[in-house]
């Protein structure tokens, strides 16, 4: 009998091959965790991510802005919480379905949303603005991906008072124009961030340790030097007065002469800063704060200023007067006077105001340069002008937009005494009615230049003040004395000529009242100027002994029988005088 074959391993041996597979095996597993846990770790912890880990901004609080109300500050600027929905596009499955339903709870574009939730990116705006109710829809839908966030949005609970002063934010969250533009980065903050890990839905899980909060840095809070009872009868003397001279537009400013602080600022016509989206493209003219962005020429009411510059120079002295012929001629060129002057006689410098004399303005030029207008009558009157005055160049108020204005090269162009001639009655020159308004307040105070300035207050996000001081940008712009003698003549031209502005049955003796009217001709951009277009300025001041406030009204090419200087801007100017006697404490002459 066959002996059976020899078994091919043994028990042990088969025990031994088995053990040996499984150690292969678990090593295998071993080498592959190590591999994917290790080695592979940062990868796949971020492949992971990628679908969960979201990135969100927290918008930052836009600070808000108060203006002075007696002792107290109220605010004229506020936020709304209003809401931002957007979407993340990688999670969304049914972008059709998925806009239907936002189209549904919230209205809009249907086809919008949709092009916007196959767009390639982690996060995409689909709306804005939505309300609480819209906001609180959208949330029901509970749709994968598709979310709101909060978004302060700009409110004003004084409605269109001091529109274009303030500016408004757009839609990017960026100021525009005024003082949200000047003052932007200010106002703005910083936004802050969220990292999330998210659910399927997309929702962020707060609690996750994963999440990584930066807090948002709140804008500043502005604290303006604007009364926000001046600033509302300022607009509504403004709106009478201008639509009285039957004009299309104007603008008025008061400052106070001892500080630099712009009180009230108006322009004519204006709008809502809350719905600034609803003024057509054609108008946006209207967001602009012409009081300081629009340089025009001045016209007459740059004689007060022509005067304290001889003054200043002693080229002239109080009691000088000069033979006027009634014209002068200048490079070929004649100038003459209004009609009203009165003709050829001996003129003084209370004449030169108040009978508004192109030929007494000339002449004190003329003195500038020894008796001629020549080189140095030129360079003394650039000098006032540029460096004294601070005209052609712009304050540095916190406002978008500032112009500049253009003063004449003393010495570089053609027709330069003729151009300078002009310059002295305020023709060939141009300025804004804030430049105008500080210059003539640096005179009346005795001859300090305050920046004129909007902003009162700074408090921080973390609670500090930052007082704004008055900032002197130039001392002795005239002597004290020419100051007080200035003043004293245009509280005569005043006193002389108040009863043709209409608007004061008698003069106010317990107070000191001083103006200028002007009334420039309007350059033709074809050349030349109009025959039949003017613009109508008046400068002036309001105070007791000392001056408190100074004035500048401007009303654009009015209608109204008359010179557009006395007719349209002298009663406004004379409301403004009487409302600030009689509601802002002027203080009377003791």
């Amino acid at each position: 009998m066959q002996p059976p074959d020899k078994l091919l391993f043994t028990p042990v041996q088969r025990v031994r091959v088995w053990y040996f597979l499984l150690l292969s095996i678990c090593a295998v597993f071993i080498v592959r965790l190590f591999y994917l846990q290790v080695i592979k770790h940062d990868y796949y912890r971020s492949a992971a991510l990628t679908s969960q880990l979201k990135q969100y901004e927290i918008p930052a609080e836009r600070g808000i802005i108060e203006v002075q109300n007696g002792k107290e500050t109220v605010p004229i600027v506020l936020n709304e919480m209003r809401y931002t929905l957007f979407a993340d596009p990688k999670i969304i499955k049914d972008p059709t379905r998925a806009a239907q339903l936002i189209h549904d709870a919230i209205g809009g574009d249907v086809d919008d949303y949709e092009e916007k939730m196959k767009l390639d990116t982690r996060y995409s705006v689909l709306a804005k603005k939505l309300t609480k109710q819209q906001n609180e829809n959208i949330s029901k839908l509970e749709i994968p991906g598709v979310l709101t966030a909060d978004a302060p949005q700009r409110t004003y609970p004084q409605g269109t008072l001091a529109a274009q002063l303030l500016g408004f934010v757009d839609d990017e969250g960026r100021g525009k124009y005024g003082l949200e533009q000047a003052l932007n980065d200010q106002l703005k903050g910083r936004n802050g961030q969220l990292k999330a890990i998210t659910d399927a839905r997309g929702v962020p899980l707060a609690a996750n340790n994963e999440n990584v909060l930066k807090e948002p840095e709140h804008g500043e809070k502005i604290i303006l030097t604007i009364d926000l009872g001046m600033q509302q009868q300022l607009e509504d003397i403004l709106k009478d007065g201008v639509e009285h001279a039957q004009s299309q537009s104007g603008g008025a400013i008061i400052m106070d002469v001892r500080t630099g602080e712009i009180k009230a600022m108006a322009n004519y016509p204006t709008y809502s800063p809350a719905e600034f989206f609803k003024v057509d493209g054609k108008d946006i003219g209207v967001f602009e704060n012409k009081v300081v962005s629009a340089p025009l020429e001045v016209g007459s009411i740059m004689k007060p200023l022509t005067t304290a510059a001889a003054l200043d120079q002693g080229a002239v002295n109080r009691n000088s007067s000069f033979f006027d012929k009634g014209y002068f001629k200048i490079d070929g060129a004649t100038i003459t006077n209004v009609e009203e002057s009165g003709g050829s006689g001996q003129r003084t410098l209370n004449d030169i105001l108040q009978q508004s004399l192109n030929t007494g303005a000339t002449w004190l030029l003329m003195q500038m340069g020894g008796g001629e207008i020549n080189e140095q009558a030129r360079t003394a009157w650039h000098d006032y002008m540029v460096n004294h005055y601070r005209l052609g160049r712009s304050t540095g108020i916190e406002q978008g937009y500032e112009g500049a204005g253009t003063i004449p090269d003393p010495n570089e162009g053609y027709g330069l005494n003729i151009q300078f001639a002009n310059s002295a009655f305020g023709q060939g020159m141009t300025a804004t009615p804030l430049q105008m308004v500080a210059a003539i307040g640096s005179v009346v105070n005795g001859g300090t230049y305050y920046r004129p300035h909007l902003v009162e207050k700074i408090i921080t996000a973390d609670g500090r003040e930052i007082i704004k001081k008055p900032e002197v940008l130039r001392s002795e712009v005239v002597s004290s004395e020419v100051g007080k003698q200035l003043k004293e003549i245009m509280e005569y031209t005043f006193g002389k000529n108040y009863r043709a502005y209409g608007g004061m049955p008698k003069l106010r003796d317990e107070f000191s009242v001083g103006g200028k009217t002007g009334t420039a001709e309007i350059p033709n951009p074809e050349g030349g100027y109009y025959t039949d277009r003017y613009n109508g300025m008046f400068m002036g001041f309001v105070g007791g002994n000392e001056v408190e406030y100074a004035i500048v009204v401007r009303v654009d090419a009015p209608k109204i029988a008359g010179y557009a200087g006395t007719k349209a801007a002298g009663p406004i100017f004379v409301s403004i005088v009487n409302t600030l006697i009689d509601n802002f404490g002027v203080t009377p002459k003791k």
